[in-house]
């Protein structure tokens, strides 16, 4: 199964940036990032395919950009204009084959997840 690894959360103020990483450890056909805020459900945020094709969730859309590092096997998620509502933990996932739904928990395989803090 392949490994995946984020890193790059951290805390910040709201309007602030901060960009997460995710590096499998093989070949993925599709990868998307997801969160988890407390007492809430786990929510798709954004996700991308090895061909290009790009789906946000509507409360990300114009301030999150996900990209594919193909050669590295790197997801990346830059995240602008935070606001405190962001606060969560994010966690990667990705595909073998194909690419899941950001409303779907089929994906083969997932993060430990990174901890993104937004203070007002």
């Amino acid at each position: 199964q392949v490994q995946l690894v984020e890193s790059g959360g951290g805390s910040v103020q709201a309007g602030g940036s901060l960009r997460l990483s995710c590096v499998a450890s093989g070949y993925m056909s599709c990868m998307a990032w997801f969160r988890q805020a407390p007492g809430k459900e786990r929510e798709g945020v954004a996700r991308k395919s090895r061909m290009g094709t790009t789906v946000y969730a509507d409360v990300v859309k114009g301030r999150f950009t996900i990209s594919i590092d193909n050669a590295k096997n790197t997801l990346y998620l830059q995240m602008n204009s935070l606001k405190p509502e962001d606060t969560a933990m994010y966690y990667c996932a990705a595909a073998r084959f194909g690419c899941s739904s950001l409303s779907s928990d089929r994906w083969d395989s997932w993060g430990q997840g990174t901890q993104v803090t937004v203070s007002s």
